[in-house]
């Protein structure tokens, strides 16, 4: 069970490399100087992938999980 739990620890570090991107994308929308309603726009698309982001690293840990379960 070494390859789910090696597996869902990688899924987990794109998880979260994920949501430091949306900091990243969520700090330069509101820096930029738009309109609001471009901001809100943006502000939006970030939260989609914020949501992705965390799916995926809740995956890994569940697999993560799972591995340790089974293997142990």
């Amino acid at each position: 069970m070494d390859y789910m739990i090696w597996g869902g620890a990688a899924l987990t570090l794109l998880g979260v490399a994920g949501l430091l991107w949306c900091v990243v994308l969520g700090v330069q929308a509101k820096r930029a100087a738009l309109p609001e309603t471009e901001v809100k726009a943006r502000l939006q698309r970030v939260i989609a992938l914020n949501l992705g982001a965390l799916a995926i690293s809740a995956l890994g840990l569940m697999a993560v999980i799972f591995g340790v379960i089974l293997g142990g």
